[in-house]
């Protein structure tokens, strides 16, 4: 069983905060009455209140599109007024000028992903952006034509990989080499070691499996990546915002986020990326004017002259009103500090995880498995609960109040947000999808998925 204490964070407990309460005995930790004093003892708890909460609903699905917070609503309904009010003057009056914005979010950014300010960008979108760096940082020649990712890769990622290999004149059927789970959950990193071979031009990794959640080694990655002169870099879509990183630390060599899911910037927001110094004045592969140095930007000149940081990866203007929220939801990030989040997180995945296994729902007539890691190191924000009946069940947690979301064939992914989910709320799920299958609930709903999943 996960203790029950708080997860610390690297530097311990901040000043003032409590301890999670330790349940007496393990039947204490199913009770109410339990959930509702890991609530009173939440140091973050108060962050709570800052969000906009679905009216009658527990929202499990920020990993897939986090909820509005008072922040960004403000910052973007100022970004509406400085337009509004300036203009076309708003590109260097505004307040962040719209013309650094990009930088300036970037260096917001930086201390979530262990990043110098300039080594990261908010740009573009999450399959734009790996676009731009994969036409970067593959560089077929010889023997090394392959790139090697997982075989439960989001699909996004391989189609884009596959294009950039037949863009080089290659094969994905050949080229792409997708390394396989043992289990059809998790892919272990001694796979994906083995297939660095001297044929290996690239290598693009998720930094937490979509489905399972499982939190790959990126450190271990990124070493044996080194050790032997490939390029590496990780599509950190289900990290950024939920697990902190340590790029610089690690030696990669670039990354790409979303800021919709864990960072809470809205539907469609804008992107971010990352590119390790050590490639500064590499030429993009992808190049489009406002990656161009800054106080030049506008001398209208074909020659290129890339701007001297991570920036240079920027291709167009940037949308305003798609960035303005992600301003507001970093200053709430900068004020609950990512490793306390990280604990909460830790903490709550970890009670959820704990609380379906000692109500019984993976008893055999029940039902459920747990498809994510129960190590802590190799979990991301959710957890992966698998069902015969996925789908039906996803369905009835929506008529009665909860908000998951569904990934086929089988899994209901349940993500607790530390800045917005409370431990009662877990506790309240937990009871659900117990009743859900007693009742024979779930057998009102059609199988298959909605539009949306």
């Amino acid at each position: 069983m996960v203790g029950w204490a708080r997860v610390r964070s690297r530097n311990g407990p901040h000043p003032g905060e409590s301890m999670n309460p330790e349940p007496r005995t393990a039947s204490d930790l199913t009770t109410e009455a339990h959930a509702l004093a890991l609530d009173a003892a939440d140091p973050l708890a108060r962050f709570r209140d800052r969000f906009y909460l679905p009216p009658g609903t527990i929202y499990l699905d920020g990993n897939s599109l986090g909820l509005l917070s008072r922040d960004a609503e403000a910052t973007t309904l100022s970004a509406l007024e400085q337009w509004k009010r300036l203009g076309i003057g708003g590109w260097l009056e505004a307040e962040p000028p719209w013309f650094t914005l990009g930088e300036e979010l970037g260096a917001l950014l930086a201390p979530l992903v262990g990043a110098g300010p300039d080594e990261v960008v908010v740009t573009g979108t999450t399959t734009v952006n790996l676009h731009a760096l994969v036409a970067t940082f593959y560089q077929p020649a010889g023997r090394r034509r392959k790139i090697v990712a997982t075989g439960l890769d989001f699909p996004s990622d391989v189609y884009a990989l596959g294009n950039q290999i037949r863009l080089r004149g290659g094969d994905p059927g050949s080229d792409l080499v997708l390394v396989a789970s043992r289990d059809g959950r998790t892919v272990a990193e001694a796979d994906i070691v083995a297939a660095m071979s001297d044929e290996v031009a690239l290598v693009l990794l998720p930094s937490v499996l979509y489905r399972s959640g499982q939190l790959l080694d990126l450190a271990a990655l990124a070493a044996a990546a080194r050790e032997r002169g490939i390029p590496i870099g990780f599509d950190c879509a289900h990290s950024a915002g939920a697990v902190p990183h340590q790029f610089d630390e690690w030696g990669i060599d670039f990354a790409c986020w979303c800021s919709y899911k864990y960072l809470n910037a809205g539907p469609g927001s804008v992107g971010g990326l990352y590119v390790n110094r050590r490639h500064f004045g590499t030429i993009p592969g992808l190049a489009g004017w406002w990656g161009y140095q800054k106080e030049r930007q506008f001398d209208m000149r074909h020659d290129w002259e890339g701007a001297a940081g991570a920036g240079a990866w920027q291709i167009s203007t940037p949308p305003v009103l798609a960035t303005a929220p992600l301003l507001g939801s970093l200053r709430i990030f900068a004020e609950a500090g990512i490793d306390r989040l990280r604990a909460k997180s830790l903490t709550q995945t970890g009670y959820l995880i704990d609380l379906v296994t000692m109500l019984g729902l993976t008893a055999p007539e029940i039902g459920y498995r747990i498809g994510t890691p129960r190590d802590p190191a190799r979990r991301g924000g959710h957890v992966a609960l698998e069902h015969d009946a996925g789908a039906r069940i996803g369905r009835a947690l929506k008529a009665r109040g909860v908000v998951p979301d569904f990934r086929p064939p089988d899994v209901i992914r349940l993500a607790p947000i530390p800045l917005y989910t409370s431990y009662h709320d877990l506790w309240r799920v937990a009871g659900l999808l117990r009743d859900i299958i007693e009742t024979g609930e779930f057998r009102r709903f059609g199988d298959g998925r909605d539009l949306v999943a």
